[in-house]
């Protein structure tokens, strides 16, 4: 039985990732559907993390909005532009760009669409790509742990709360430390492996023309990019904000009508 169930589990995943998009999170719902009604998987709270699967599928959805109209796609010319134009230290650049995405969406899928200008900009250097690409990923993630509206960071301020570590001191570790780790990992990740120019593998492949470089390339951007990329902001704003004036440290508002995970 636990076979067929794993085996639901990856369909369902295999089937996200091909539709891409908003289509990753509704086809996990789609998944759960399939465990509880076909297979009998017990679904009570009990359970089931209703408050972090709702936190996920809200932001799924809101950064598909945000993406159909065009703010991935600036985000990720901005981001290309800032390492063409710093591509001596892509080691260090390509990690922050990934955990600032990763900061502010609440998930690691927005990140990946800078791995291919990474990889890129790291051989237009002469630097190893496995060296910011292998960082990079690790911060994408690494950040969510410090993503004000991710669930993992919702839900563990939420069982730290009877303890008294209430979601802004949560917040005020994690977002240093996460980053302080990432460059420490950045640093360590310069000094992998050897370098393109002594690479004769590399270099075997790039004079029989089966490595190419390719220049910068102006992408599309629809006119609603920039507006809703800020509405996209401002809402996570909002929710960091209703969120620190209900914790118990600043206590703005007493005994509120809607919680934070509700919030989120």
């Amino acid at each position: 039985m636990v076979a067929i169930e794993l085996a639901v589990v990856l369909l369902f995943i295999y089937l996200g990732a091909r539709i891409g998009g908003i289509g990753i999170g509704l086809a996990g719902g789609a998944g759960v559907i399939a465990l509880s009604l076909v297979l009998g998987v017990p679904t009570s709270q009990a359970y089931i993390p209703v408050d972090v699967i709702l936190i996920i599928m809200s932001v799924i959805t809101a950064i598909a909005a945000m993406q159909v109209a065009g703010g991935m796609d600036w985000l990720v010319q901005i981001a290309e532009d800032f390492l063409r134009k710093h591509p001596e230290r892509i080691t260090f650049y390509a990690p922050i760009v990934t955990f600032l995405m990763t900061l502010m969406a609440g998930t690691g899928h927005t990140a990946f669409s800078t791995l291919p200008v990474i990889a890129e900009v790291a051989k237009g250097q002469g630097v190893r790509p496995s060296r910011p690409l292998s960082i990079a990923v690790v911060a994408s993630q690494i950040a969510i742990t410090a993503s004000p509206i991710s669930a993992a960071v919702v839900a563990f301020a939420a069982m730290l709360a009877p303890m008294g570590v209430d979601y802004l001191t949560l917040l005020a570790v994690c977002i240093p430390t996460t980053f302080i780790a990432c460059m420490v990992g950045a640093f360590v990740a310069n000094f992998m492996g050897s370098e393109l120019k002594d690479d004769p593998v590399y270099q075997e492949r790039l004079a029989q023309g089966l490595i190419k470089l390719s220049d910068a390339k102006e992408r599309n951007i629809l006119p609603t990019a920039k507006t809703a990329t800020y509405i996209f902001l401002a809402a996570i704003g909002f929710v960091v904000c209703y969120a620190a004036a209900i914790s118990g440290s600043i206590g703005l508002i007493e005994d509120p009508a809607l919680g934070r995970n509700e919030a989120s």
